[in-house]
């Protein structure tokens, strides 16, 4: 991996040194006394009970199916020295071959085509629910995935909402979780997709939220410029255009993400980035806490003219906002080229 630069940096940190607690309360988070149990059944008696195990299988058969999608989609694109998106893979490649080199991988492994989890992670959560952007905040967006756990937990038992995606937006949209929903005995099944699922309460688009902090997966990311790869799918892209349009967040909106050590890197190009990638403000690694002073602009909405029409048919929501917009204005809205991502977009520099 290549070394990071020793000049003086454009970023601030702060360095750490922690002993990982997984699923314990942050020191400076106080658990609400008020935890009361909500039935999985709902109060509708026509709502049928969950089926955890065959949910957790369902969800379980599609990600590996998707992985599987992933991995060829990544040779054939690295295979060809002409793809605009080939550099993406050959960094993502590295980090996930470096994680599992170092073995400081955790489970789920290998941790290739996923957000990967890794050693030091409930440090790394701690860290980010020690910042002030947390702390302040009553409603906080937190991806899925196995390294942001802990961040799920803190979230709940410091008696915030918890607002997180149903996996891959396969079955809906978000769901939003309260402590007021759980009890001692049911936060930290509340923290996987099966306890979202049972006790989270599924939102839609015209809900009305505001969130005060997004939480966000990575594979590698820059912390001289805030430029983020995530595994390469795009969703986040989408669950952060998606709340743009509701107006529930904005450019002010601080971003944040976890990650090892060694997943910082210096060579992803800006000028490559999409015009819909997202950037981080802030890094949090086990050791320290990054704030990345970015220029890139945020991305202000969906772009439906990079949106594949594959992608578009895996997304129900996806297909009820273009619907919906295209109602309201009485034109088409445009679709990206099928089976292709985005081509380059030329990303602009916020100015300083």
């Amino acid at each position: 991996m290549r070394a990071l630069s020793s000049s003086a940096p454009p970023f601030s940190f702060t360095t750490f040194k922690h002993k990982p607690q997984f699923l314990s309360p942050h020191p400076n988070l106080k658990p609400p006394t008020n935890f009361k149990l909500r039935s999985s059944s709902t109060s509708n008696n026509n709502t049928p009970k969950l089926d955890e195990l065959a949910y957790e299988a369902e969800r379980q058969r599609l990600d590996a199916k998707a992985r599987d999608a992933m991995a060829e989609t990544s040779k054939r694109e690295m295979d060809n020295d002409d793809d605009p998106k080939a550099w993406k893979w050959i960094i993502r490649k590295r980090i996930w071959d470096l994680m599992e080199s170092l073995n400081v991988a955790s489970n789920p492994r290998p941790v290739h085509h996923r957000i990967p989890n890794f050693v030091g992670a409930p440090a790394a959560a701690n860290n980010l629910c020690g910042l002030e952007e947390f702390k302040v905040g009553s409603c906080i967006k937190v991806n899925p995935d196995s390294p942001q756990k802990q961040v799920r937990f803190l979230t709940l038992s410091g008696g915030k909402k918890l607002l997180t995606p149903q996996p891959r937006l396969r079955t809906g949209f978000f769901s939003i979780v309260e402590s007021t929903m759980l009890d001692s005995s049911t936060i930290i099944e509340a923290c996987t997709s099966v306890g979202v699922a049972k006790y989270g309460r599924p939102i839609g688009l015209d809900e009305k939220i505001k969130v005060d902090l997004i939480v966000i997966g990575s594979v590698a990311v820059d912390p001289k410029t805030g430029a983020r790869l995530g595994k390469g799918e795009g969703f986040a892209e989408l669950e952060y255009g998606m709340l743009r349009y509701m107006g529930a967040i904005d450019d002010s909106t601080p971003v944040v993400t976890s990650v090892h050590d060694c997943q910082l890197v210096d060579d992803i190009p800006v000028e490559k980035l999409l015009v819909h990638d997202v950037p981080v403000d802030i890094i949090c690694t086990p050791t320290r806490v990054i704030y990345t002073n970015t220029t890139i602009l945020k991305p202000q909405g969906i772009y439906w003219e990079k949106l594949s029409p594959e992608k578009l048919s895996q997304v129900r929501i996806l297909r009820q906002l273009k619907s919906r917009i295209e109602k309201e204005t009485g034109q088409k809205l445009p679709s990206g080229p099928s089976e292709k991502l985005p081509p380059t977009a030329q990303r602009r520099r916020r100015r300083s």
